[in-house]
């Protein structure tokens, strides 16, 4: 369940193999510049799916569009001057941006809103894994209380002006504590424990930029 990867020089034959699990509708977990992120093609609607049920998260907000770069946002997402500066600015880094979707996105990924999160990583593994699937990932955080099971929909709540940081407590360090978790295809692990760490989550959906979660990155900048 575990190939350990060199984050510099990352073995094709693994790159392949988990490329291959995501385009079969598999589920990968892997490192960031931030915590460990578990991630399905985007191009999958059963991978979509399983990390869904898996999360048992209803707020969109939770989840997020990897991309190698900016460009792929315009693929996907309304994308102006100014949101661009800011972007190129920040990006890759521990950013996510919510950003307001173009036609059909929200039926891609069976959004309930018109806005997705969006984030160009920093980390050697997401990028290569990018580079090898040629499409984008779609992620959530790891979180322990996803190591009983999948959790299935949470009951259907007022969703918050802003998210609440994730306790610390609730991340994972080592990729070897990820094997509890049910669902996971394949843990590429780059053999260093991760900062338990989350992203800084900017609202630029609207007229102003909105703080939704700070995190690792600083706002303002």
């Amino acid at each position: 369940m575990i190939e350990y990867v060199v984050p510099g020089n990352i073995d094709d034959r693994i790159l392949r193999r988990g490329a291959a699990i995501l385009r079969e509708g598999g589920l990968l977990a892997l490192p960031s510049d931030t915590s460990w992120l578990i991630v399905c093609s985007l191009g999958s609607r059963e991978g979509i799916k399983k990390l869904r049920r898996l999360s048992g998260e209803r707020d969109e907000r939770h989840f997020t569009l990897l991309c190698s770069d900016i460009s792929q946002f315009g693929e996907f997402c309304s994308l102006d001057n100014t949101r661009f500066r800011l972007i190129k600015r920040l990006s890759p880094g521990p950013y996510v941006f919510i950003l307001k979707t173009l036609l059909g996105t929200e039926k891609a990924l069976g959004l309930r809103r018109r806005e997705v999160g969006v984030r160009i990583p920093s980390h050697p593994v997401p990028l290569a894994l990018l580079k090898a699937l040629a499409c984008p990932l779609y992620s959530i955080t790891a979180k322990r209380n996803m190591a009983s099971g999948p959790a299935g929909e949470a009951p259907a709540e007022p969703e918050p002006a802003e998210l609440p940081p994730i306790p610390e407590e609730d991340l994972f360090e080592g990729g070897w504590e990820l094997e509890d978790i049910n669902g996971l295809d394949l843990i590429l692990d780059s053999g260093e424990d991760r900062d338990r760490i989350f992203s800084t989550i900017l609202d630029l959906s609207g007229d102003e930029i909105k703080l939704i979660r700070p995190g690792a990155g600083t706002w303002p900048a």
